[in-house]
């Protein structure tokens, strides 16, 4: 059904406009004009002096509403994780599995399909973090489901989930470049996580092909005076991009800061949401701030997208628009997918939100 969306500051990806109409018909924007010209015309949608913006792109969520959707693998599990993320500002998100049995991989597959199937929005696929990470730096995800990537797991991943798994978080010193190309070659972009890597191991990673990291300082070698690790590599390689969890709690937000300062436009938010959870193969367990698994270690985040974005702004120093970027453009442009998404423009999907006093904020998708 076309609508026409009026008196707002208009915020595309990369320029202000004012006295701007969005015109769209069913999810695509058809055009920005001149609101003089809809002037009276039945299907405005009056946006009463709001900010609009292109809606969030979360790439690493693991549920929401009461839900963590790998450990229950399902598409009301997913539809919760979806609508907790929606409400946050985030019209696309990427599912995300930590280190898990097969069955339940398998079990999430078929409910992402399922979920297509019955009409559900704004799920591009699966992110699978792990299970070929390092142990050394495995974090909260259990090491009895850790191993080296093989040539069993790579025909299996394709045979079962070329169609839904978009991402895989690994790490790279434990994994044969052949095979990592392979899944490279299928679609699947390949994030460095979870790893231990030197600088060289991370130089060599980058050089064959791998292009973006997982949640930059955490869960990876960090940045040393004789051991730069990977995160003195991302900040040395211009075109690596790098997710980060911008809550004060994951990353101090001066960390943040310089972050953004050193890598700009290749620095992008993720939620790293979580819900609480008391029983089975992972424990969440909700503090004020963050969640926890039974042993005390960080295993989530309680953040939203547009916490996220607040928080650059007023905690980190970053202008609002940067870190709308970093919250829409980035990460869509990260996963190649921002000749549709991240932009108020025409031909891109229409997802926006819009933000009024004190944050208040409503989503449109």
């Amino acid at each position: 059904m076309p609508a026409i969306y009026t008196n707002a500051l208009i915020f595309t990806g990369d320029r202000i406009l004012s006295d701007h109409a969005v015109v769209t018909d069913g999810h695509v924007i058809t055009g920005i004009v001149p609101a003089s010209e809809y002037k009276g015309h039945p299907d405005v949608i009056d946006l009463e002096g709001g900010f609009m913006a292109p809606a969030f792109v979360d790439l690493q969520v693991y549920g929401g509403n009461g839900s963590i959707f790998f450990l229950d693998p399902s598409v009301e599990s997913l539809r919760a994780t979806y609508e907790a993320s929606k409400a946050g500002g985030a019209a696309h998100i990427m599912p995300t599995l930590a280190t898990i049995a097969p069955e339940k991989v398998l079990l999430a597959i078929q409910a992402v399909r399922d979920y297509w199937q019955e009409g559900g929005k704004g799920v591009l696929g699966l992110h699978l973090e792990g299970p070929f990470i390092n142990p050394v730096k495995k974090g909260a995800h259990l090491e009895k489901y850790i191993h080296p990537l093989t040539r069993e797991d790579v025909n299996w991943i394709l045979h079962h989930g070329k169609d839904v798994v978009k991402m895989i978080t690994l790490a790279p010193e434990c994994c044969d470049p052949a095979l990592v190309k392979e899944l490279q070659d299928a679609g699947i972009t390949i994030f460095a996580g979870h790893s231990n890597a030197t600088y060289a191991e991370a130089i060599a990673a980058f050089e064959n092909g791998i292009h973006h990291v997982t949640h930059l300082f955490n869960a990876m070698s960090p940045l040393e005076s004789r051991a730069p690790g990977l995160v003195g590599t991302v900040y040395n390689q211009p075109k690596i991009f790098a997710s980060i969890v911008a809550d004060g709690v994951h990353v101090d937000f001066a960390t943040v800061s310089i972050s953004h300062k050193i890598m700009d436009g290749r620095l992008f938010l993720i939620s790293d949401a979580a819900a609480e959870n008391h029983e089975g193969d992972y424990i969440y367990i909700q503090q004020k701030d963050r969640y926890v698994n039974a042993a005390g270690v960080l295993a989530g985040s309680r953040l939203t997208m547009l916490q996220a974005v607040h928080n650059c702004v007023e905690k980190a120093g970053i202008p609002l628009h940067t870190a709308l970027q970093m919250a829409s453009l980035y990460p869509a442009r990260a996963l190649r997918l921002h000749n549709r998404l991240g932009r108020i423009e025409t031909g891109y999907e229409a997802a926006f939100i819009v933000l009024r006093d004190h944050w208040d904020m409503t989503v449109y998708c």
